[in-house]
């Protein structure tokens, strides 16, 4: 009998939380979709394993016989992967949106328990990373990803981290402690090249009515902050875990009602897959839940309508 992982997994971890709702979160997939393997796992088997009802769920007589063995194959599993990231070395990682630093939450991935060994990289842009994924250059990606995407690639939301402004001491709201996006109308947008390059921004803008920009090179992050001393109605928008350099006389500002949110995605090609990504997204889905990465409250929040 030929057993999906997918479907085992799903079951060992509700039989080990004993609540749909809690197992799901730790895999980092919907309720529904939980319930559809471990149905497809009883149905394959031919036996019910966990019965559900207004008292909470329990493991049948099959569940309890069929958990230890279970348990076994997915260990089986992880060691036959984990020789073969022996053998593989390290998973080959582009990252873009580098004002933004992605790096910062790929160094706190790299710390997850079996989480593999990651050699990053350096893409351009979602293009360039795209690109580089189809050719086989590099295992995965990571970055902020936006349709259209090639065919044969497919991404997981990994991260949403909230949105600072960042402003000049001259600037008519440098004095506030937090800041609603649409106070910004009046503001200049700096940004480190044309919006047509910079989706998030771009969708910010056309949301909030922020109508003037100023773009430069990307020269980095310390020259695009020092222009705002010199612009007393000069912005920028950084996530706010951003490390901030050290420049006298600019500050963020949290942005409330709503919170823009910026999206961090892993990106790869289905076919064929990486051999290592099922570890990285463990890795990934684990760092996310423990440190609370996916909370979005539609009421309090803003996405970009296309995420």
């Amino acid at each position: 009998m030929d057993l999906d992982l997918a479907t085992v997994r799903a079951f060992v971890r509700t039989a080990e939380e004993l609540h749909f709702g809690h197992a799901a979160a730790a895999l980092g997939i919907s309720q529904q979709a939980l319930s559809k393997r471990v149905a497809r796992l009883e149905s394959t088997l031919g036996v019910r394993l966990l019965d559900r009802d207004h008292h909470g769920v329990r493991l049948t007589e099959d569940g309890r016989r069929f958990l230890p063995g279970a348990r076994e194959t997915l260990a089986a599993a992880e060691r036959a992967v984990a020789g073969l990231a022996e053998s593989r070395g390290p998973v080959r990682i582009d990252v873009w949106g580098h004002q933004y630093a992605p790096l910062r939450t790929l160094a706190q991935v790299a710390t997850a328990p079996d989480a593999p060994t990651l050699q990053p990289g350096h893409g351009r842009d979602l293009p360039a990373v795209a690109a580089a994924l189809i050719r086989g250059d590099i295992d995965a990606g990571f970055g902020r990803v936006h349709p259209p995407l090639p065919e044969g690639l497919t991404h997981r939301l990994i991260r949403l981290e909230p949105v600072d402004v960042v402003l000049g001491d001259d600037h008519p709201l440098a004095g506030a402690t937090a800041l609603r996006p649409d106070q910004l109308t009046d503001s200049v947008l700096h940004t480190p090249a044309t919006l047509d390059r910079l989706d998030f921004l771009a969708r910010f803008s056309e949301r909030f009515g922020i109508h003037e920009h100023r773009a430069g090179p990307n020269l980095g992050l310390a020259p695009l902050l020092s222009g705002l001393r010199s612009d007393p109605r000069g912005i920028a928008l950084l996530p706010a875990d951003v490390e901030f350099p050290d420049i006298t006389g600019i500050h963020a500002v949290p942005l409330v009602d709503p919170t823009p949110l910026y999206a961090w995605s892993l990106i790869w090609r289905t076919r064929p897959e990486p051999p290592l990504l099922e570890p990285l997204l463990t890795a990934l889905v684990y760092t996310a839940g423990r440190r609370r990465w996916l909370e979005y409250d539609p009421a309090s929040d803003w996405l970009p309508t296309i995420e």
